[in-house]
Parts: C-alpha cells; structure tokens; sequence
C-alpha cells in the first residue's frame, strides 16, 4: 500500500530541478514526505496520494535559494543616514557604536523579521554572520527564532577581539576575549549543531575580517573548524582598505595571508572577495575555498568597495560561488532573487553577453543553488529538487503583466524580467510563503517591536513623527 506523500507541489509551467542531470519538466511535480523530496515527474507519471497540494499554474519552480552571507542584526539601522557619508571603514566606525546596544531581544527580533524577508524573497536557507556580542546568548537568540519559524539555519559565531586599543577597528564594547570566544564556539557546536541529513541547524566559525581578529585567534578558530568539521566564514578581500591593512602588517595579499594562517580549506568560504587576482582564482579553486558573492553592496555602499567580484573568471577555475545578501544596513534589502538579477546584470556588463563570457538566468539559478549548497558542504542535499533532497522548494509566478510576452524560454525571463516575489516558499515540506502571505503569525506585532528596537539602536529615542 502507498503511503501518502505530506504535501504535493503541481503544475509547474517549468520545474528547474538543478539536479545533476539538470532536468526541466513542463508541467512537473513533486512529493514531499518528512521534509524530504520522495518523488518527483512530469504529466506522463502518476502522483501519490497526498495530504495537501500546492498548485504552481504558471509558475517556475526551483529550489530553494540558499544565502551564503548576511548580518540579520543590521536590519536593526537599515538605511542609517549617518553611516553612509565616508568610506568602508568610516561606515563600520559610526554603526559600531549602535551595534554595542543590541541584546537578545534585539536579536531575536531582527532574526524573526530577517527570516520573513529573507523567506518572502525566495531563501530556504541562510547563513549569518554575527560578530558584535555586548551580551551573551546572542546566537541563541536568533537560532530560537530560526526553530520557531522552521527555517533552514547556519549561523556562523561572528568573532572580534581586536579592538582600537590594539590597533584593530572596532570599539572595546564589541570585542572579546579570546577564551569566552573559544568557549562560546564550542557550547554552541556541542549544543545545536546537527551533522544529520536534512539537519535544519549546522554551526559555523565565523571571525569577522583581519583587521578585527588576531592571527593567533584565527588560527585557534582554524583548529577548531577542524577538529569539529564545522564550517568557516569569513569577510575576505573585500575592500581596497583591507588590501592596505593586510600589506602593512603581514606584506601580503588578503588572499595570500588567509593560507599563510592556515585558514584554507574546504570548509572555508569568504564573503564578496572582490579584490581576487587573476592568480588567486586556481589558488582558491585548489584549497576548496567557496566565495559569497553579494552583488547589491557593490553598488549601495556607494562604491567604496571599488571592484565587482570576478564571478566568471572564479567559476571558470573552478571556485565554488554562491549568492549572498550581506547585511540590512549596506545592501539594505534580502532578496535573493534580486541578488541574482543584479549578479546576472554585473557579469554580463563586465564581459559583453553570454557569448563573451557573461552568465544566463540558469547559471544564476545554479549559483543560488547548487553553488550555496557546495559552500555549505551539503550538495546532493540541498540546492536541488531530487529524490531525497531536502523539501525546499520556490514557486516563482511568471504569469503576470512583467513577464508577458516570454513565450520561447520563460526560464531565461526569470531575472531577466520582473521584479518577482514567491508564490509558494516552502521549507521541509511547509510552506512559510503561500499564495505570496508569510504564514507565521504575528508579523504586524513582530515589526512594532521591531520598530522600537531599532529607534532605540540608532538613538532616535523620541516618539516617530506621526
């Protein structure tokens, strides 16, 4: 006797599976049992019986996108005016101050409310990166936020204990020492890291940038990312500033120093790596070093960043690339699907096209998926609609007034045109997205709190002008 699937996904106008086979099916469908895919056809197959249906009529349907990079507390000074008049450096300087005031309260909140964005955007899964702790049982805070949603989570264990005292950049009320940081690390792997297929948490180490972290530390962090087969994230050539910082004190590249310190390995990702050398991309290629590209800081943080990643020369090598939001207050938006678009639109502008080098709406699909799920060592798991895949799964409508007129491929449309928000986001086998709502209750409380949380951080303690 069949056993009946928990939730069908039908009538796709194109299911993109980015299974290795890279399949697209006309009319597809899946099943999902247990969180996990248990079938999957096109009109020619017959369906399981099911408890629940979710129709996909003109929609295209992927797998979940996965975000490789983020800072959900930042949400707390999106769009602050002050921090947006200087360089990157003046940007951190003026934020820190606001991040020294944030708690659990603030954390959980700013999760809850990141993970709805970040949902409503089109994202199953997503790292964090956390790195300012004033207070204890922060990432505590935003994964208990990720359980009560039912969102797939990686946090990384932001660290900093390089203070301006020291000759870092951060203020002392944002650092660290290094024995509460080692330690915090480990309680947190012991307590919520899940090594089981289809695990909805997995930690990560997560030091924040060289000019913030000692070379000591890191390479304590480096063991322990070993020793545990935890994850290892880091802001890596980012700026032009960084470059400046790490050949005045070690005399070499961002890229260069990060194997020196024993850092390199497969575990191991960077966030934006813009300043990559035509020499660095077999180097990252050969030590299993993935690469978050967040497109939108390019631009919204005014240029100071100065560069666009090379996608097309690290993909060409062999460098695993995944997509990446970055945080609310320098790209100060999380959606993937535009991440994608503008990845698409930056590639094609830097080499002339797809006959000249540039990229498709399918790679780009294959970047937000495929390339997050190598990032986080979970391929064949995540990233792609496959028997046994995790139930993550996105309907994109493409049946309204920006997408008429896309008759001969309408995958090629799906970032191309547009905007686009999901019709269906579902995680595991549940829909946190239906019919375009978020379906956890409690959203208009959540964003009042949210509200008066953020006034307090960024200091505007008077009433909000009516």
């Amino acid at each position: 006797m069949q056993v009946a699937a928990d939730l069908i996904i039908e009538n796709a106008r194109v299911m993109v599976t980015m299974d290795d086979q890279r399949r697209e099916l006309a009319g597809g469908w899946l099943a999902i049992t247990n969180g996990l895919i248990t079938d999957i056809g096109g009109p020619d197959r017959t369906k399981p019986q099911t408890v629940r249906r979710l129709d996909a009529s003109g929609c295209i349907v992927t797998p979940g996108f996965i975000n490789t990079h983020h800072h959900m507390f930042q949400n707390l000074t999106r769009s602050n005016p002050q921090s947006h008049e200087g360089d990157f450096f003046y940007w951190l300087r003026t934020l820190y101050p606001m991040f020294a005031r944030i708690d659990e309260e603030a954390v959980y909140v700013s999760a809850w409310v990141g993970l709805a964005e970040l949902a409503l955007g089109g994202t199953t899964t997503t790292s964090d990166m956390l790195y300012v702790h004033p207070k204890p049982f922060l990432i505590d805070a935003e994964i208990r936020a990720a359980q009560e949603l039912g969102f797939r989570f990686h946090p990384t264990r932001g660290v900093m204990n390089l203070s301006e005292k020291d000759g870092g950049l951060p203020p002392e009320s944002v650092v660290q020492d290094d024995e509460t940081i080692i330690a915090d690390c480990e309680r947190l792997i012991a307590k919520y890291h899940d090594r089981s297929h289809g695990a909805m948490v997995r930690i990560a180490l997560g030091p924040a940038a060289i000019f913030t972290v000692t070379p000591q530390l890191l390479q304590r962090l480096a063991d322990l990312s070993e020793k545990h087969d935890v994850g290892f994230h880091m802001h890596l050539a980012e700026s032009h500033l960084e470059n400046e910082f790490c050949q005045e004190h070690f005399g070499c590249h961002p890229i260069d120093n990060f194997k020196r310190l024993g850092l390199a390995s497969d575990r191991a990702w960077g966030a934006h790596v813009m300043y990559a050398r035509d020499e660095d991309m077999a180097k990252l290629a050969q030590w299993g070093v993935g690469v978050a590209h967040c497109p939108s800081t390019v631009f919204m943080m005014g240029g100071r960043h100065g560069t666009v990643t090379p996608v097309r020369e690290m993909r060409d090598a062999g460098v695993k690339v995944g997509l990446g939001c970055d945080g609310s207050s320098s790209s100060d938006s999380a959606s993937l699907w535009l991440e994608a678009r503008t990845m698409l639109g930056l590639q094609r502008l830097r080499s002339g096209g797809k006959r000249m080098g540039g990229m498709d709406d399918r790679e780009a699909i294959e970047i937000a998926t495929r390339g997050g799920a190598a990032i986080l060592r979970r391929t064949g798991e995540l990233g792609e609609l496959s028997v046994g895949a995790v139930g993550d799964v996105v309907c994109w409508p493409v049946d309204g007034p920006s997408y008429a007129g896309a008759v001969g491929d309408p995958v090629r449309a799906l970032f191309m045109s547009g905007p686009n928000a999901p019709r269906h986001t579902v995680i595991a086998g549940k829909a946190l997205v239906e019919n375009g709502r978020f379906t956890a209750p409690g959203m208009q409380q959540m964003l009042e709190r949210h509200q008066r949380i953020a006034r307090r951080i960024q200091g505007y303690e008077s009433p909000e002008p009516q």
